[in-house]
């Protein structure tokens, strides 16, 4: 036996019951996330300890939804599929109407009582994969024979992103965008339409940066941050700082200067900038690394159902590893400076209580997936017959 051979045997997860690696991966960006939220957010309210223990009243939320979706069959998600997803563009149309605006953005729905904000366009990210999920799997012959049939999905897809627009939440746009356009591309569907469809995306976003004045200021200030680091470029040249003075070994746990009220937003959107300051080029890279491993899982995961017949399932964990790399890499991009200043959060380690309950649900959907392609027997219908199944309404 090689010894490439021995190592694939040592790190397989074949004979366990569940996805090891996906879940180490998980555990250890929640619970970084987690201390890294607190040393974040010292000294920004009077009780230091506040978004310490509102992030951990999220992360127990998170588990609890994660083992939620983990105890649901695939099949009922599947079956209700079109209704999540109205029920997610009907949530997204309220959000303009009696959403709470935060930085001339309506992104949240507030909550009665102590509850939290709750922001929609996150839970759309679950609604928006159910149904592209059911639909390629019922249609996946038709998607790689038929190329003009791929409009379907990207009509549907131009509602919630329209409403992202009007919020406006061009983040969130993107996040759409990638997570179709890619789960397209995994079904098999025509690449030249797809490349020209993204190419008309891109003109289209060309546009919408030019139109809107503040839009362009970011696209400018990200170009030469420092030529007006007080104002357009104040946190982009926060957080080259903050990488700056991290170095390789970082400044130690807790002893980061920029979030000291220098640092917008240093516990949610730039926290990567404080996790670069602290623990260093390592502890980013380490970052990096286990977001690279958690991704590389849902798309294996994917692989193995699609390779079972579990078509759903397939899209399902190809959709959630596109979001999920998405997010991350636009979040770590921005605070680098390799992309305008976008508010995205860092799936599972940024402070906020939507996207980790969204998260959550995620990896419980990926782990269902796993779970039923590993104890369920493999299904003998190829996607060739999907085209006599019942159609989405």
């Amino acid at each position: 036996m090689s010894r490439v051979q021995r190592i694939r045997d040592t790190l397989t997860t074949r004979h366990l019951p569940s996805d090891v690696w996906l879940i180490a991966a998980a555990v250890a960006l929640a619970g970084l996330g987690w201390v890294m939220v607190s040393s974040a957010s010292v000294g920004l309210l009077e009780n230091s300890y506040h978004y310490s223990r509102q992030h951990g009243i999220f992360l127990l939320l998170a588990i609890l939804a994660c083992f939620f979706m983990l105890c649901v069959p695939l099949e009922a998600w599947r079956q209700n599929a079109a209704l999540i997803l109205l029920v997610s563009i009907i949530m997204l149309v309220m959000v303009l109407v009696i959403g709470q605006e935060v930085n001339g953005s309506k992104r949240w729905i507030s909550l009665p009582g102590p509850l939290p904000s709750l922001q929609v366009s996150e839970l759309g990210k679950i609604g928006l994969i159910f149904y592209m999920a059911a639909f390629m799997s019922r249609f996946t012959y038709d998607l790689r024979q038929r190329a003009l049939s791929m409009w379907r999905p990207l009509a549907v897809l131009a509602i919630p992103a329209g409403l992202l627009f009007l919020a406006p939440d061009f983040g969130g746009m993107v996040v759409y965008t990638v997570c179709v356009i890619g789960m397209l591309m995994m079904s098999g569907a025509s690449l030249t339409l797809l490349f020209g469809s993204g190419g008309v995306l891109a003109v289209g976003a060309v546009m919408m940066v030019v139109m809107e004045p503040y839009r362009l200021a970011r696209w400018t200030s990200f170009l030469d941050p420092w030529a007006d680091q007080f104002a357009t470029g104040y946190q982009l040249t926060q957080a080259l700082i903050a990488f700056g003075r991290g170095h390789v070994t970082g400044t130690g746990l807790g002893n980061s200067v920029q979030k000291l009220h220098y640092l917008p937003e240093a516990h949610t959107d730039f926290i990567f900038a404080v996790i670069a300051e602290e623990l260093g080029m390592i502890g980013a890279i380490l970052v990096v690394l286990l977001f690279t491993l958690l991704i590389t899982r849902a798309m294996l995961i994917g692989r193995r159902a699609e390779l079972a017949g579990h078509l759903f399932g397939a899209y399902v964990s190809y959709g959630i590893g596109f979001v999920i790399a998405a997010q991350a890499f636009i979040n770590m991009a921005v605070s680098s400076g390799l992309l305008p200043t976008k508010g995205l959060t860092l799936p599972l380690i940024s402070y906020g209580g939507s996207s980790l309950l969204v998260t959550g649900m995620m990896i419980g959907l990926l782990l269902r997936v796993d779970a039923e392609t590993r104890h369920r027997p493999r299904r003998v219908s190829t996607p060739y017959k999907s085209r006599h199944e019942p159609r989405l309404p």
